[in-house]
C-alpha cells in the first residue's frame, strides 16, 4: 500500500513546497534588505515548525485506543456515528496552528471504508463543525470485532484534508495515514462501554497519548 510508514521525514513531505517556497523568498528579500527579510524567516520558522512530523512511540495494550492527532481534547460524549450508523461515543481533538498536524490510525485494524464530504469551514473547536466542516471519515475493524471511526475535520483555515489509506488496507496502532494542512480536528468514535482516560481540556500527542479503552465484546459496558 502507499501510506507512508516509519521511518519518515522529520517535516512532513506535505508542507516542502511550502518550506521551499518560504525559505526561497526569505532569501531574496534578504539580498534586497536584511531588516525586511526578518517577517520572512519568522514565518519561515512558523511554516517549518507547523509541517513537523516527530517519531512517536505507542503505549502497549491490546484494546487502548490512541490519539491520532497532536492537540486539546473538545469533547467526550455519547452521540450518533453516522458513518457506521450506531451509537458511539465520540472523543474529539483540536489542533490548532502550533500542533502537528500529522493524523495517525487509532488502533490497529482493517479500513472498511472511506468516505469523504463535502462542506464548510467553520472554527473546528465548534461543536457544529463535526457535521458540518470538510471531512474525511475512516471505518476500521480490530482483530477482536470493534469499529472505530477516525475522522479527519477541516478547521476554520484548513482547505485540504489528505487520506492515503483506501478500503482493505490494514493499519497498526500509531501508523500515520493522513493530514490535514492549517488548523483542524480529528473525532474518534467507539464502541459504547468504552473506557476514555481523557477530560474534555486534555493536551494530547498523536501514538502516544491513549484515548480510550475498549472492552472485550463479551463483557457488559460495567464490567
Amino acid at each position: 500500500m502507499n501510506i507512508p510508514s516509519y521511518p519518515h521525514p522529520i517535516i512532513a513531505r506535505e508542507g516542502w513546497p511550502f518550506v521551499a517556497g518560504i525559505v526561497l523568498v526569505s532569501i531574496l528579500v534578504s539580498f534586497w534588505s536584511g531588516l525586511a527579510s526578518i517577517p520572512f524567516w519568522l514565518l519561515s520558522i512558523f511554516v517549518l515548525q507547523f509541517f513537523r512530523d516527530p517519531v512517536r512511540s505507542a503505549p502497549d495494550g491490546e484494546r487502548i485506543v490512541l490519539s491520532p492527532a497532536d492537540g486539546r481534547i473538545v469533547a467526550v460524549e455519547e452521540v450518533r456515528d453516522p458513518y457506521a450508523e450506531r451509537d458511539a461515543i465520540k472523543i474529539s481533538v483540536f489542533m490548532n496552528v502550533f500542533n502537528v498536524h500529522s493524523n495517525r490510525a487509532p488502533v490497529k485494524g482493517s479500513v472498511q471504508a472511506i468516505n469523504y464530504f463535502a462542506g464548510q469551514f467553520f472554527n473546528a473547536s465548534l461543536d457544529k463543525a463535526s457535521l458540518e466542516n470538510e471531512r474525511n471519515a475512516m471505518i476500521l475493524h480490530t482483530a477482536q470485532g470493534h469499529v472505530v471511526t477516525s475522522v479527519q475535520v477541516a478547521g476554520l483555515v484548513a482547505k485540504r484534508i489528505l487520506c492515503y489509506a483506501k478500503p482493505g488496507d490494514q493499519l497498526y496502532a500509531g501508523q500515520r495515514y493522513g493530514f490535514i494542512r492549517f488548523g483542524s480536528r480529528v473525532d474518534v468514535y467507539l464502541p459504547l462501554g468504552s473506557r476514555p482516560r481523557v477530560a474534555i481540556g486534555d493536551k494530547v500527542q498523536a501514538t502516544s497519548t491513549v484515548l480510550a479503552e475498549l472492552l472485550p465484546l463479551d463483557a457488559g459496558p460495567n464490567e
